[in-house]
Order: C-alpha cells, then structure tokens, then sequence
C-alpha cells in the first residue's frame, strides 16, 4: 500500500525506445514479484553488482516512468512491482537505488516496498521514518 496517491501517466508521454526497456522493466519485475521475498533479495543482490548509486532524480525519474507505461504499477497494491521495476529500470541504466520493504510505523499497519536514493524515500510523500524497514538491497 502506498502512502501517496499514484496517478498513472500517459504512455505515450515517453519515446517509444525508453517505453519498450521500460515495459520489459515491468514484466520482469511482476516475475520477479510472485516470488518469495528470499528470493526477491538474492536476485537483486545479484543484480546489484557494478552499478553506481542513483541520485533522487534518476530514481524519481525511474519510477514516473514505470508508472507511465504500467497501469498495474499505479494501483495501490502495486507498491511491490513499481518498486522491482524502478530498481531494475534504473539498474539497466547503470544506477542503483536502495529498495526496501517494511511497515508503516503509523495506523493502519500495512507491508510496503519502495526505493529511497540519497537518503530519500522516492516519490511517497512520507518522511522517512514512517516506514519501518524489513528487507534492503542497496
């Protein structure tokens, strides 16, 4: 669940060249979602090796454009596959931001994923202490 209201955006808005990684982006990460949280962190530290870390602007950039080519990734269930393909957009982008997934630490208690870069959760409207954190591939 997202503490942030998620507005999908126009596909046509990004060029075809970045829609289609972007698309495959997402279709790996909704793969890559059905799996067990173990397995998701293994992938990911695979993944991880050799890529520097994203900056809040790559990241934030990352995730408005998996949220423009993908519908699923805006819902409010869709916090787990937004966050897979923001990561695994911008780490064929030769970047890396940090994912989580934790809790809210505020009512309702609800499990959560996302991606934070410099230090900042990205694009949740949140503080950063409002989640607390389970899982980090950084």
């Amino acid at each position: 669940m997202s503490t942030s209201q998620v507005v999908p955006h126009d596909p046509r808005s990004v060029p075809l060249g970045p829609r289609l990684v972007t698309r495959l982006a997402v279709g790996c990460a909704h793969l890559l979602a059905r799996q067990p949280p173990a397995r998701i962190r293994t992938v990911l530290l695979r993944l991880r090796p050799g890529a520097r870390p994203a900056t809040l602007a790559e990241a934030a950039r990352a995730r408005e454009t998996v949220l423009a080519v993908s519908l699923a990734a805006g819902g409010q269930q869709g916090c787990l596959p937004r966050s897979l393909a923001t990561v695994l957009l911008c780490r064929l982008h030769g970047q890396w931001p940090t994912w989580c997934v934790g809790v809210r630490t505020q009512p309702p208690f609800a499990a959560h994923a996302w991606v934070e870069a410099d230090g900042v959760l990205v694009g949740e409207g949140a503080p950063a202490d409002y989640f607390q954190r389970f899982i980090t591939v950084d």
